[in-house]
């Protein structure tokens, strides 16, 4: 039996109704690690991990939520959204509603059921699955055409203002834009993409350090802060800058006695991430996966030394990939101090580098990981549609 129909069943036996199913998937980052906030340019691909949402339209104003994976039920009125969450759950998908409504979306209320299998943690976005399934699904209910660049941008608002997690454009963007097979290489500025074919002979392989630093949240919003005072001190020789985007590694360097070593190191990492993410894509368009191994280490030790969101974890986990046979290159993806790494793998290498990955790993850190082998899927689309839910009022 596929998600969909497992939750179709799943809703009628809490709802009472049919129900029309959604999902929304995570993601992966390739390359472009802490650019996106900066205006640069990200290569993420939406993976197979998901969140459904089965919905079903009301008769008054009233969203039902209910999540599988909490065990838990919340209910709230469209008419009464606060501005901000409340440190809950249901702040993504209250907040979701609230960015629709916001930008002038009429929505009806509606029962929603809730099931993610995005593993929580690890740097795989299940927060944007959620945000992106929740806003297909309640445009979809109301009626609305689904504008996808439009829907990420108002999941990411809600995110950033109501949840209140200053997340760069990336994430939404390619859960809504994903397409199977393909990488997108994203302008974060002018939400510009392209799909990118993966070479045929890779496999996409996350390995999942299984911590979670608490510091993780903190240290990004610091992250961005320090860009964005790096960005106002170099602007004193370089006017008109807006975001590191404009600003060369040339230019860095003729400007370095304008900031601390910090700031310094802060912006060498972004400026140089963004060269590393075109050099990926040449590859890429190329059908080529070798000269990918030099590209994924730079951008790994640039993200250790100059931008230190790594960890003890994520570094041996890097080490150990690298010596695996069939491996084209490793790096941690996704915001840092734990979470999990991306690697390349050949094909034909991939369940070997599976099993030998994960006993090293064990064996070095005390820890056993999750080591998931991926292919690059499609964004946010409708699953199912149970017959009796076409008419769509439920009380």
């Amino acid at each position: 039996m596929n998600k969909g129909h497992e939750l179709l069943t799943s809703f009628k036996a809490r709802f009472g109704t049919g129900a029309s199913v959604y999902r929304a998937p995570g993601r992966v980052n390739l390359i472009g690690e802490h650019t996106d906030y900066n205006d640069g340019l990200v290569m993420p691909a939406a993976i197979g991990f998901s969140c459904c949402v089965g919905i079903a339209a009301r008769d008054d104003r009233k969203l039902i939520l209910y999540s599988e994976n909490y065990s838990e039920a919340y209910e709230a009125d469209l008419d009464e959204l606060g501005a901000r969450g409340s440190g809950h759950w249901a702040d993504y998908p209250l907040g979701v509603a609230w960015a629709l409504l916001g930008a002038g979306y009429r929505l009806r209320g509606a029962n929603l059921y809730i099931a993610g299998d995005v593993p929580l943690g690890a740097g795989l976005s299940s927060s944007a699955a959620i945000e992106v399934s929740t806003g297909y699904s309640l445009l979809s209910v109301a009626n609305h055409a689904i504008d996808r660049t439009q829907l990420a941008l108002l999941c990411q608002r809600a995110e950033n203002e109501f949840v209140g997690a200053r997340v760069g454009i990336m994430d939404q963007f390619v859960s809504c834009h994903g397409r199977t097979g393909h990488a997108l290489l994203i302008d974060c500025r002018s939400l510009e993409y392209r799909s990118l074919r993966l070479p045929r002979k890779v496999s996409l392989v996350i390995c999942n350090t299984m911590v979670k630093h608490k510091l993780q949240a903190s240290e990004y919003n610091v992250r961005r802060a320090q860009c964005e005072e790096a960005v106002r001190e170099l602007a004193k020789a370089l006017p008109g800058i807006r975001s590191l985007r404009d600003v060369s590694l040339e230019q860095l360097l003729e400007n370095r006695n304008l900031l601390s070593e910090t700031l310094y190191r802060r912006c060498r990492h972004v400026i140089s991430e963004n060269r590393r993410v075109l050099k990926v894509a040449d590859l890429f368009e190329a059908g080529k996966a070798e000269g990918l191994r030099e590209v994924m280490a730079a951008s790994h030790e640039s993200l250790r030394d100059d931008y230190e969101v790594s960890c003890r974890e994520l570094d041996a986990m890097v080490e150990i990939a690298g010596r695996q046979r069939g491996v084209y290159g490793a790096r941690m993806t996704g915001g840092g101090f734990g979470g999990c790494t991306i690697n390349f793998v050949d094909v034909e290498h991939a369940a070997e580098f599976q099993r030998r990955v994960s006993a090293e790993y064990e064996s070095a850190i005390g820890l056993r990981p999750d080591i998931y082998i991926c292919e690059a899927s499609q964004g946010a689309e409708l699953v199912e549609t149970a017959a009796e839910n076409l008419p769509g009022v439920t009380r």
